[in-house]
């Protein structure tokens, strides 16, 4: 017989806020935690900056 209370897994922090993780909302506590991340990836704030080679072409 098991708990329901015991966790199935490693206790997790929330990403944003370090509280407790909710299994509905993992990796996050809550709905608005989850919330605010997706608006970060609409924002572009999480954008990977990218380094552009040089143009082999020349004009000449």
């Amino acid at each position: 017989m098991t708990d329901s209370k015991i966790p199935n897994g490693p206790t997790r922090t929330c990403v944003n806020c370090d509280k407790l993780a909710v299994s509905e909302y993992k990796p996050f506590c809550s709905r608005h935690c989850a919330d605010v991340d997706l608006g970060r990836w609409f924002n572009e704030s999480y954008a990977i900056p990218a380094v552009e080679p040089p143009d082999e072409w020349s004009e000449e």
